[in-house]
């Protein structure tokens, strides 16, 4: 009991309001790219003048944009394109220049985007529009939980790493909502417009944002780093120093920082500052990182072609034939529950291990989507429902978030930004394959016959992690999940 109080009161010491202030900014990157991944799903059939004739409000913006279900199609999977755009920028970026940089500019695509769509006279304006916003998304989930990581106390990494996933359903719910209420004349440009104002309260609350104290430290800026480190956890960082290096040298660096001596950069006195950082190229023939390349990926394809994105973009198409009152209210089910499931399953990843949660993820998904398939055969409704909200619970329990934290955990802080580019560029060609080609599968499969198809992947999934992917509970750093000895120069 003595220790168990001993490690509340050193986590709830360490979370600062100035902690909570970067965390509550830098995450309206994932929320946004939530809302913006769901936004056409309940209004869907409103857009493309299916509900309604398109009419002429004003000079050039129709009530409607009739398109058909492959331009639609197309007009929704664009934006993954953008996000795969954003995701092979913002790492190298991140590297160079550091978190906050690639952050900004992903706000202001996040602005461009939404005036582009809700404005929209044409298919193609509204394309583009989502494409912006795409790179938008991607420089945030790329950047945004390697900062997190690298900015919490080591005792609540996996808590305030799930507020990336949190925050995405955050997104994915609102625009849910928006979308059921808004849906008619012209007032799904509504839906499309309130993005853009969540990102003009970013965009001038990244100004307030610091440097990530790891980037910082790496690019042996060590005096910065510490003063930065500081600010965030706002008392002693003695201990966090002592990590940079080795011990004896984070001791050293710790008592010469104390003695105001600033000039470290000529003879770095951590590892980490003078390590170099390493480009995607580099990163993915370096035999310290090959496996945690393979393993990052593997894990977020997982994430996607285990179907979550087939609910979340169209699971008001493939239930309005078999629950036509009740698909839209569903919806809404799903990214309510997507969010407290979330939220309720944050801390499992730092009591049952990232592993664990991951495997109980892919077994819930792949056996609920069986479950889907054969209840959208048979046209048994109940069960129907039942299953599409069980497969976004299963979903929060360790796909959702984990794979956002891993690329942190699996190597160093030099090669995280190339690593986190090529991981989440995987996972948005992932996105882009379910967000083209699920509804001319389901069309193609005879409706149910495509979620057998998630079942049979996550199978596959389940036997790679189980093979592949360690275990990063606990761990200090990415030596220490693969049992490597660190190589003194």
């Amino acid at each position: 009991m003595a220790s168990t109080t001993s490690t509340f009161k050193r986590w709830t010491a360490a979370i600062t309001p100035y902690l909570l202030y970067l965390i509550t900014i830098v995450t309206l990157g994932p929320l946004q790219f939530g809302f913006h991944l769901a936004e056409l799903n309940a209004p869907e059939t409103v857009i493309r003048c299916i509900d309604q004739p398109s009419l002429l409000t004003g000079p050039s913006l129709p009530t409607c944009i009739p398109m058909t279900s492959a331009q639609f199609s197309v007009v929704s999977s664009i934006y993954t394109v953008g996000g795969l755009l954003g995701a092979l920028t913002s790492g190298p970026l991140a590297t160079k220049y550091g978190r906050v940089l690639p952050m900004r500019l992903g706000a202001l695509f996040f602005i461009v985007g939404p005036v582009l769509s809700s404005l929209a006279p044409s298919i193609t304006v509204i394309a583009i529009g989502r494409f912006i916003s795409g790179i938008g998304a991607g420089a945030a989930i790329v950047v945004v939980p390697i900062y997190i990581s690298e900015i919490s106390p080591k005792e609540s990494k996996g808590l305030f790493g799930a507020l990336t996933q949190i925050t995405i359903n955050v997104g994915i719910l609102a625009s849910q909502v928006l979308g059921y209420f808004l849906s008619y004349g012209n007032m799904w440009r509504v839906v499309l417009a309130v993005a853009g104002g969540i990102a003009v309260v970013q965009g001038l609350g990244l100004v307030g944002v610091c440097e990530s104290p790891d980037w910082l430290v790496t690019m042996g800026k060590t005096d910065k780093a510490k003063r930065t480190l500081e600010r965030i956890r706002g008392g002693d960082i003695q201990e966090e120093v002592g990590k940079w290096g080795t011990a004896q040298e984070g001791q050293e660096e710790y008592d010469s920082l104390l003695h105001g001596e600033e000039n470290h950069q000529s003879n770095p006195s951590t590892k980490r500052s003078s390590e170099a950082s390493i480009g995607i190229l580099k990163v993915i023939v370096h035999p310290d990182h090959y496996r945690a390349i393979i393993a990052v990926i593997g894990v977020m394809l997982a994430q996607q072609l285990c179907g979550i994105n087939s609910v979340i973009m169209y699971s008001v198409s493939f239930l309005r034939d078999l629950l036509p009152t009740t698909a839209g209210l569903i919806t809404i089910g799903v990214g309510a529950l997507n969010l407290v499931m979330t939220i309720a399953c944050a801390p499992l990843s730092d009591r049952l291990g990232r592993k664990t949660c991951l495997l109980l993820s892919i077994a819930g998904m792949g056996s609920m989507s069986l479950v889907l398939g054969f209840a959208l055969l048979f046209g048994v409704q109940i069960l129907a429902a039942v299953a599409t909200l069980l497969i976004v619970a299963s979903f929060a329990v360790g796909l959702g978030p984990i794979p956002f934290i891993l690329a942190n955990e699996l190597v160093g802080p030099e090669a995280v930004g190339a690593t986190q580019s090529l991981a989440l560029s995987a996972n948005w060609i992932a996105t882009f394959l379910v967000a083209q080609f699920f509804p001319i599968l389901r069309v193609t499969l005879d409706q149910g016959r495509v979620f057998f198809l998630f079942a049979g992947l996550a199978v596959v999934f389940f036997v790679f992690v189980l093979w592949w992917v360690p275990e990063t509970r606990g761990k200090n750093d990415a030596d220490e999940v693969w049992g490597r000895d660190r190589r003194e120069d």
